[in-house]
């Protein structure tokens, strides 16, 4: 399986050689320019609730099963919890049944999950098309089944049939990744980009942060990283050392699609000797789970990172269920996306849209 793919050559986003200085004026003022105001838009804290205010009460008596990708990736296990918080308050019950990761096991866990007979199924994190039979099963009985990442846009699907997908737009997060890039290294940056394909989502997401460092000719795309997340632990502190081994001093910044990337990354760097405040500086385009603040707000191999707000979007699953048993239409609600650094945390190990707690509540009477 490819591990990482050293990308050369002189198309735009990656003109820098090898042996190129990065000093001097920006390598793409306007591009830059255009970076920096969206920073300063993503990185505001006092950004009011923007979601749904209205919707129907709560109903009684459901039950929830939340199919996980695997417990493992944070932001999945990020989104459980706030499911179960948000289920709670309504009084509903929920089975959280672990994928593990693999193929087999997702099939497996969603198919245990529809003999439950529950009253919703949350795909959480992985690619319907890879269940698409246990999906039309779920169709079929009629089961409302919702998605957290489980495709490239919010909102409803045909095919596969989903009542609705809750994730912030990707191109939106991947974007920002990139213009935090652009932006703090003033146009000239030397790039890693870790991801992990299996994930359609995921790959969809790397491709947007390439996209957009190509905006700058001042940045170079050193290498490319396909690990699977459920290998990360293993694979990654090997690919570390060994794109240390490659680009000793070239290698500047680095953007995952997901943080948890930058804990396995954490020992290797050390071991080589890097300061725990970069360079390479890092920033991951999700999920922001508490590690990765504790990362950012303590400079220990993470500079900042985009998270998505997972309590919030747990608690918008339970909503959106609340909907399609009241025979309502989905909210259309997608959090706005938001740049963390240690400058803006405020020692928080975790990023919601305030208010959307009692705004919930008071939309179920709760």
């Amino acid at each position: 399986m490819l591990a990482a793919t050293a990308l050369t050559g002189c198309e735009r986003g990656s003109s820098a050689g090898p042996g190129e200085s990065t000093a001097g004026p920006s390598g793409c003022p306007a591009a830059q320019t255009r970076a920096e105001a969206a920073v300063k838009r993503a990185e505001r804290t006092d950004v009011p609730w923007s979601g749904p205010t209205g919707g129907p009460t709560a109903t009684r008596g459901k039950t929830i099963a939340y199919v996980a990708q695997t417990m493992t990736n944070p932001g999945v296990a990020g989104v459980a919890q706030g499911v179960r918080e948000a289920a709670r308050v309504m009084g509903w019950k929920v089975r959280v049944i672990d994928g593990g990761g693999t193929p087999v096991g997702i099939q497996a866990a969603l198919s245990e999950a529809i003999t439950l007979e529950p009253s919703g199924i949350v795909i959480g994190g992985f690619d319907p098309r890879a269940t698409s039979r246990q999906v039309a099963r779920a169709n079929a009985a009629d089961i409302p089944v919702i998605g957290w990442h489980a495709v490239g846009s919010p909102g409803p699907s045909k095919r596969p049939e989903l009542f609705t997908n809750i994730t912030t737009e990707v191109e939106e997060v991947a974007g920002a990744s990139a213009d935090w890039v652009i932006a703090r290294s003033d146009g000239h940056a030397r790039v890693v980009v870790f991801t992990d394909d299996s994930i359609p989502f995921a790959r969809n997401k790397a491709q947007l942060i390439r996209k957009g460092l190509a905006r700058c000719r001042g940045v170079r795309l050193l290498a490319y990283a396909n690990i699977p997340i459920p290998d990360a632990g293993s694979r990654t502190p090997q690919e570390v050392s060994s794109l240390l081994s490659r680009f000793p001093t070239a290698w500047d910044y680095s953007i995952a699609i997901n943080d948890l990337y930058f804990a396995d990354a954490a020992p290797a760097l050390r071991a080589a000797g890097k300061r725990g405040t970069g360079p390479p500086f890092n920033i991951g385009a999700g999920d922001g789970d508490p590690s990765a603040f504790q990362r950012v707000n303590s400079g220990q191999y993470q500079a900042a990172t985009v998270p998505e707000p997972l309590s919030q979007q747990g608690w918008q699953v339970i909503d959106e269920f609340n909907r399609a048993f009241s025979g309502r239409a989905p909210s259309g609600y997608v959090a706005p996306v938001h740049i963390v650094t240690a400058a803006n945390s405020g020692g928080a190990t975790s990023w919601n849209p305030p208010g959307y707690r009692r705004a919930y509540r008071e939309i179920w009477g709760k």
